[in-house]
């Protein structure tokens, strides 16, 4: 009898550290949301979507992105997020950022951030895949994506200038009362990014920006005198940054281009950016097909003509302002349902 208890206890011992395991691992999964991917042209390409804004919702937005990219173009998509210490979602957590081991095996970054201050154990997991050269995309507010960083990496506090190809500069329409209409820019209407593309439209307003002469500028952004897409463009002067004056619409604002940034590291990262991308403008079709496009752009894959950009599920976003997240929200209630 005593010699059989060790051949006995041994199977329970093992089923033990099992559970045990398991339930580490969903412990630390449900600090971020992860769509496994259909079959699709992305199969065996990782993209890692970053939220973390007080104000536009990335939150809500990046998860029907992701959605998007894994069930309709076979993409793995892991979300990432800014929680407290109960493994609440809280875009005020600015030094918060869910999982980041998750950027070691990135394809591609979409991101959505506003004035992060991570610690340099979050920070080198980005450093490390803008390093590598991966492709990005910046949305809204990740012009000004980092600020208050010091040591290390200090210098991610000017990412928005020297890589995506603008820092915040200023409301050129007016904020929550100017609309924006997307106008493609002549000269790119044959760019593959903009295949499909048609109607684009944001009730967040136009970004003051100039992007750099490298930059290939996709779309400019017309200011409209109200809320709606059927509004008519405001015609009004306004003093630039500079302090010179000019029309609001003359010229049009730049608010997507693409450009190719040699980083520190000897390699390109292939860039888009938009001052687009609150939550509510990715309702619109024609934003998030040129979304879409630039991942297959960025990962240097062939872009359709036009293909499947529709949302998954029932999305109806938060309207942007701040701190009007939803409070009490956890990553795993973005999970496909």
């Amino acid at each position: 009898m005593t010699r059989r208890e060790p051949k006995a206890f041994m199977p329970k011992l093992f089923a033990l550290i099992a559970v045990a395991a398991f339930s580490l691992a969903a412990v630390h999964a449900e600090d971020r949301v992860v769509y496994e991917p259909i079959d699709g042209p992305g199969k065996g390409k990782h993209i890692v979507l970053l939220s973390g804004d007080e104000e536009y919702r990335s939150e809500e937005g990046l998860p029907q992105l992701g959605k998007i990219l894994s069930q309709r173009h076979g993409f793995k998509c892991t979300v990432l997020f800014a929680i407290d210490t109960n493994g609440v979602i809280d875009p005020n957590a600015q030094k918060s950022l869910s999982h980041p081991e998750a950027l070691d095996s990135a394809d591609l970054i979409i991101m959505a951030l506003r004035y992060r201050n991570w610690p340099d154990e979050t920070m080198k997991h980005f450093a490390g895949a803008y390093q590598r050269g991966v492709p990005i995309i910046g949305l809204r507010t990740s012009t000004h994506a980092f600020n208050g960083i010091k040591g290390r990496y200090e210098n991610f506090n000017n990412f928005g200038k020297q890589v995506l190809g603008e820092k915040w500069v200023s409301h050129w329409g007016v904020h929550k009362k100017e609309a924006t209409r997307g106008i493609i820019e002549p000269s790119a209407k044959n760019d593959p990014i903009m295949r499909g593309v048609e109607d684009i439209f944001g009730d967040t307003d136009v970004y003051e920006a100039a992007p750099p002469l490298d930059a290939r500028i996709l779309v400019r952004g017309q200011v409209l005198k109200g809320m709606k897409a059927t509004d008519e463009p405001a015609d009004y002067k306004k003093k630039r940054a500079d302090k010179l004056e000019q029309g609001v619409n003359d010229p049009m604002m730049p608010i997507a281009w693409t450009r190719e940034h040699k980083n520190e590291a000897g390699k390109v990262n292939k860039v888009v950016c938009t001052t687009m991308g609150s939550a509510t403008d990715l309702e619109n079709e024609g934003l998030r097909r040129l979304v879409v496009n630039g991942v297959y752009w960025g990962l240097g894959m062939e872009i359709p003509a036009k293909m499947n950009v529709a949302l998954v599920g029932e999305y109806k976003p938060t309207n942007y302002g701040f701190n009007g997240f939803k409070k009490g929200t956890k990553p795993g209630d973005y999970e496909l349902k």
